[in-house]
């Protein structure tokens, strides 16, 4: 049983920086991707980015290219969210996610970690 943990998450002030962890207890095996995800106050949950496990080539929304950044630490299966130049728009709960073998299938994911923008 795989099962995802965020940390890193709390309160930024706008303009401000943050970067989130993941760690995949319970993965053994490489998965195709994990990913990144995040819901705002009465909104539906958006995918923010994705990275492919082997390749390491990574795929980010264009709401958030050139100011978040996916990484990994393949060995300790392991995703890194970086965030920077965050607006209130930013606010959200962010789930990490695991895609055992399907693109875009995710059937394990964290409980979230909240990220509050604002002063």
């Amino acid at each position: 049983q795989v099962h995802p943990v965020e940390s890193g998450g709390g309160m930024v002030q706008p303009g401000g920086s943050l970067r989130l962890s993941c760690s995949a207890s319970g993965q053994t095996d490489d998965p195709h991707s994990m990913g990144w995800f995040r819901q705002a106050p009465g909104k539906e949950r958006e995918i923010v980015g994705s990275i492919n496990w082997l390749s390491g080539n990574t795929w980010h929304a264009d709401s958030v290219k050139g100011r978040f950044a996916i990484s990994r630490d393949s060995a300790k299966y392991t995703v890194f969210l970086s965030m920077g130049d965050l607006t209130p728009a930013d606010t959200s709960v962010y789930y990490c996610a695991v895609a055992p073998t399907t693109p875009r299938s995710f059937p394990y994911w964290g409980q979230g970690t909240q990220v509050p923008v604002s002063s």
